[in-house]
């Protein structure tokens, strides 16, 4: 499909050590809100996400609970990692799990090929190791412990102990991609994104690179190495793999393989905790396998709860399920994209999100919705009225529809999501501000104003117009009530077909076209104080 712009998307793959928090959700809404963008633009788009079940820690806490791991890993698919896309409204076009045949296959051919090109060799390894992080940790993320673990070793991120491992291991040779690694961030700045993380991934490489230890004997619930079964494969250089073995890297099906050529190279949204595996480890390994590395790996920011980052051992985790019961999905995909910027640390607090839910949604946006639908079943019998001729004020609204839109694709293009949404909001505020200011009750009150009216009120229902295109990757489900409503459904066809690119355009909805009642978009909640 040469004439469509071709937009891979993933999440990282979730460990299913444990049942998902908002930390979790977060990342999975701004990953749809991305996709669902490009998808109405009409993007050639392929979400994908899933879990991440093999390694150490899903062993140990399969373990614990007296169950094999892969019984484990299922059930807590089933449970807890697949409704939570229901939840919050997730759009995603595949799920990937690293126990699915198709990836375990496909890890074992990119291992063959790496070990018979020589980018892989068996050597001895000791070092601290984090079962937490599942990674032998740098010198960088070492440090004392200090309470009940003080003369041990910690982990900077878990705060738990390192476990000395020594184990005969094979090895990819890493180091050897430090020079291309470095060109390649030279050469695309935009590779590693935001500013700061690229700058992160770029001092970390600076400092040398080591060999990457890519298999382990300790235990046996891993991939096994194709040419030494008694290895099994290290549990990032499987994860890592998804975002090809799920497109169809492996596979000797034609048809598989050209999904393959069609969908990579992918853009990767990740959490910063796990950026080095994303900026560094990933391209070094697609470089030694002959593969185009990654378009973007794009680092967002921790989700904090009194300062903390969201943690289920620290009691910080907060299930999505604790705020859609009360706020809706809606809310929790809006609240979330917009008052965070993307790429940085937010704090979370059930106050602020109450605040804008109010503020924001009900009195803002729904409460204009519901205005103007109003206005047009009282003045024009439940039908959208005919525009006479534009003042300033009408053409202002005209222009800023058309300005907020390109405004907005061009945030989401460099992943800017809630600076998206702060463009849109210009026109929920504007709208607002122009049916205050132009008083159609007062309008309503002669019928020399009759044609004022029209031209108020139709002005007004073509931004809803446009609003309801704008915010549909955000809030699908109210977007989606309002389109109903406004009676485009019926003549412009299903809201996730319009073409995003042209909401800005002007005159879409035909006057006389019958609109319907609208229930209201976010009702009023009342939150309890202590």
């Amino acid at each position: 499909m040469p004439d469509r712009k071709r937009f891979f998307l993933t999440t990282p793959i979730f460990y299913v050590n444990d049942a998902p928090h908002i930390g979790h959700a977060y990342t999975e809404v701004a990953a749809d809100v991305l996709a669902r963008w490009h998808r109405q633009a009409g993007d050639d788009t392929w979400f994908l996400t899933g879990t991440d079940e093999h390694g150490q820690k899903i062993l140990r806490t399969a373990t614990a609970n007296g169950v094999a791991p892969k019984e484990w890993a299922d059930r807590l698919v089933e449970t807890a990692w697949k409704p939570l896309l229901d939840t919050i409204d997730i759009s995603n076009d595949d799920f990937i799990r690293t126990t699915d045949a198709r990836h375990e296959e496909g890890v074992a051919v990119f291992l063959q090929k790496l070990y018979d090109e020589g980018h892989v060799y068996a050597g001895e390894f000791e070092a601290l190791y984090c079962v937490g992080c599942e990674e032998f940790k740098p010198k960088s993320e070492i440090v004392d412990g200090t309470g009940a673990f003080e003369g041990e070793k910690v982990c900077a991120i878990h705060s738990k102990p390192l476990e000395l491992l020594q184990e005969k291991n094979y090895f990819f040779k890493m180091s050897a991609f430090q020079d291309r690694l470095l060109a390649l961030y030279a050469e695309r700045p935009d590779f590693v994104q935001p500013a700061s993380a690229r700058n992160e991934v770029i001092a970390f490489v600076q400092q040398g690179l080591e060999d990457l230890s890519i298999s382990r004997t300790s235990f046996d619930w891993g991939i096994p190495i194709p040419w030494d079964d008694t290895h099994v494969t290290y549990v990032w250089f499987d994860a890592l793999l998804n975002y090809v073995t799920a497109i169809g890297y492996g596979s000797d099906d034609p048809a598989t393989a050209a999904e393959f050529a069609r969908r990579w190279p992918g853009n990767h949204l990740v959490g910063k905790d796990i950026l080095r595996f994303h900026a560094v480890i990933w391209p070094a390994m697609l470089m030694a396998a002959g593969l185009e590395v990654p378009e973007h790996v794009f680092a967002h920011g921790w989700l904090l709860v009194g300062g903390e980052k969201m943690s289920k051992s620290k009691l910080t985790g907060i299930a999505p399920n604790e705020i859609t019961d009360t706020f809706g999905s809606d809310a929790f995909r809006y609240y979330f994209m917009r008052a965070i910027s993307f790429g940085h640390d937010g704090s979370f607090s059930w106050e602020d999100l109450s605040a804008r839910y109010q503020a924001e949604l009900a009195n803002g946006f729904g409460n204009l919705a519901s205005r103007v639908l109003a206005m047009n079943a009282k003045y024009f019998g439940g039908v959208v009225p005919a525009a006479g001729e534009e003042a300033e004020a009408d053409l202002a609204i005209r222009e800023l529809a058309a300005s907020v839109a390109a405004a907005a694709d061009a945030r989401i293009e460099t992943f800017a999501i809630h600076e998206a949404i702060a463009e849109v909001w210009r026109l929920v505020d504007a709208l607002n501000g122009y049916i205050t200011e132009q008083e159609p009750w007062v309008l309503a009150k002669s019928e020399a104003d009759r044609d004022r009216l029209g031209t108020v009120l139709a002005t007004a229902t073509e931004g809803l117009r446009a609003l309801a295109e704008l915010l549909h990757p955000v809030i699908p489900i109210a977007t989606a009530k309002l389109w109903a409503a406004l009676g485009a459904e019926a003549t412009l066809g299903a809201l996730d077909a319009q073409p995003i690119r042209e909401a800005g355009r002007w005159g879409r909805l035909p006057a006389g076209a019958p609109q319907q009642p609208l229930a209201v978009l976010f009702p009023r909640i009342e939150v309890e104080t202590q």
